[in-house]
């Protein structure tokens, strides 16, 4: 099964980030982690891989890209984007923009630096036709959000 077939079906939560839009991004933020890579898909020197589970890692210190599985764990992703940037690190999260999901509330919309919306829709991984989804990156600067609730 490839990246393709699964893009559009509810086979998988991995959504490998396009190429030209990280090195964008990258440009501008020089990152050093990717908590959330394999070794095939990796965007940064340092990655942790599903096994490694990077919910559980430290991100201290680091200029964080975070594109994390857009499934159940989405919530669990955004709190430790959040509370590593409280830490020490630098946290660009790309996910799905659904603005009306208590993770974006909880955890984006009042505790990042910022909110950015993509414009149009983004082709992940090997996929030909653009996602099913609006996607957005927030910002988390180190120590500079919002205190938690």
């Amino acid at each position: 099964m490839t990246i393709s077939s699964t893009l559009y079906s509810s086979r998988t939560d991995e959504w490998p980030t396009p190429r030209s839009f990280f090195n964008e991004l990258n440009a501008e933020f020089r990152f050093t982690l990717d908590p959330c890579a394999s070794e095939a898909n990796t965007t940064c020197p340092i990655f942790f891989t599903k096994e490694e589970n990077g919910l559980m890692q430290d991100w201290k210190n680091h200029r964080v890209f975070c594109n994390p599985p857009y499934g159940k764990t989405m919530r669990e992703w955004a709190r430790k984007c959040y509370q590593a940037s409280r830490e020490g690190a630098l946290v660009v999260l790309l996910a799905h923009a659904r603005t009306d999901t208590r993770w974006f509330h909880e955890w984006v919309y009042d505790k990042a630096h910022e909110i950015r919306f993509v414009r149009g829709r983004l082709k992940f991984g090997d996929g030909r036709q653009s996602a099913p989804f609006p996607s957005m990156i927030a910002v988390f600067l180190p120590g500079k959000c919002a205190l938690p609730s």
